[in-house]
């Protein structure tokens, strides 16, 4: 059969993960067999720099580089993100055209044996428990700023690479934890790794965090029509809401900024975070309003928590 639509996504296992949710969703909707469908394996400038913090490298847009490079250029049709990882102004030409239905959008600490100053320790099955001092991995300064704040004695250190990468790094002793996304654990079947869920009101996650983002060139109206019959719209409501409250704070990979949208019979909240990279000063802002008013609601949370923050709140951390 010959192949219908090319999606196009990066090389982890998580990532292709999404493709194939994406693919079996798709073949679902319109009884399409898999050799209608061709994954399409991009390595991304992100995957190849692992030496250093993205804030360093260029920020979010160095997982989509090429990727959108290959959807302008017609070599994909469509790609699969996980949509905290979109920076929130796309390239000229593309849209997030659909979302597939949001997972959980908590974070997840694992906690193992690690090796600090005094030599082997205990490992603790949340932040709380670990030991003074104890060293703990993230390559998200929202995750590194909220870690701060809850626990100023820990040593926080980048941890780059994909899931499995920093698994082995905490079984290789490197640190006593990590904090990943659950819904990535969940999706490569590994929520048995888990030794503490996040609490949203104590942990809040990144904007578009737990949902699958499928990107296309705008105009593209056969592809539009085939994800119509998978995209969620209360997913794709909360997502835009979350962005704009990102864009509105010029939101990046230097900017630790954490924001989450929920609905419930028709009805948006959320719950908004900006927080200095040493976790000692945040502001919060929660609104409620129509979900059809996403956007809405987003910018005007934006513009409250800078208004409560002041301009030099902003000059200190960017």
């Amino acid at each position: 059969m010959q192949t219908i639509l090319r999606i196009g996504t990066r090389g982890s296992p998580l990532a292709l993960a999404q493709a194939h949710e994406t693919q079996a969703r798709l073949m679902a909707a319109h009884g399409l067999p898999a050799e209608a469908f061709e994954i399409v394996v991009i390595t991304t400038s992100g995957d190849r720099i692992q030496d250093r913090p993205l804030s360093e490298a260029g920020g979010k847009g160095l997982f989509t580089k090429e990727i959108e490079e290959a959807l302008l250029a017609g070599r994909i049709d469509l790609a699969v993100h996980s949509s905290k990882d979109m920076p929130t102004q796309l390239p000229d030409g593309l849209e997030l055209s659909a979302f597939l239905p949001r997972e959980d959008a908590r974070d997840a600490f694992i906690g193992k044996a690690f090796i600090g100053k005094a030599g082997i320790g205990k490992a603790g099955k949340t932040i709380a428990d670990l030991p003074h001092g104890a060293t703990v991995g993230s390559s998200s300064l929202r995750r590194q700023a909220l870690i701060r704040r809850m626990r100023p004695d820990l040593d926080v250190v980048m941890f780059r690479g994909n899931v499995q990468t920093r698994l082995r790094k905490l079984e290789e002793g490197v640190a006593a934890g990590t904090i990943l996304a659950y819904a990535g654990l969940k999706r490569l079947g590994l929520e048995h790794v888990v030794t503490d869920l996040m609490p949203l009101d104590i942990f809040p996650p990144a904007p578009g965090q737990g949902a699958i983002g499928i990107e296309t060139r705008i105009g593209d109206r056969q592809v539009e029509k085939m994800l119509v019959a998978i995209h969620d719209v209360p997913t794709g409501q909360a997502l835009a809401c979350e962005r704009a409250f990102l864009a509105a704070l010029d939101g990046s990979c230097r900017t630790p900024i954490a924001g989450y949208a929920a609905i419930e019979a028709g009805t948006l909240s959320f719950s908004g975070l900006i927080i200095s990279p040493d976790g000692t000063q945040s502001h919060t802002v929660e609104l409620q309003g129509r979900a059809e008013e996403a956007v809405r609601i987003g910018e005007e949370a934006a513009r409250t928590v800078r208004a409560k923050a002041g301009e030099a709140f902003f000059d200190g951390w960017v």
